[in-house]
């Protein structure tokens, strides 16, 4: 099952030298995990609700190789590059198989209001 680590930034104060850094080693922290990026920033249209100045998704094979990556030594040297200029949040979310249907999310749902 696929997973992804999702970035939402409040600000982005544009081409610091840490986050030129970061953006720079970025990529070889990922390589070891079969990360890569799937949305890095891109135009948003907004529908509902506000909107963050940015959003990265990075897509891996598996919620163990994102956690690996994250947890990585490699990526937590270059994260206060990051966290030190631009805020926002992260989380690391498990994607749902291709046979997937909501049907088993309104099952789960109901089975845990009639326990």
């Amino acid at each position: 099952m696929t997973a992804y680590a999702i970035a939402h930034f409040r600000n982005h104060p544009g081409p610091h030298p840490d986050i030129v850094a970061y953006l720079e080693r970025i990529q070889d922290t990922l390589d070891p995990y079969s990360g890569r990026f799937l949305v890095h920033g891109g135009r948003m249209e907004v529908r509902e609700g506000e909107p963050p100045a940015s959003v990265v998704v990075i897509g891996f094979p598996g919620p163990d190789e994102a956690r690996a990556w994250y947890d990585s030594a490699a990526y937590q040297e270059i994260l206060p590059l990051r966290t030190a200029h631009i805020d926002g949040g992260a989380l690391l979310v498990e994607g749902v198989g291709p046979d997937y249907h909501p049907r088993q999310r309104i099952d789960a749902l109901r089975a845990a209001a009639g326990a």
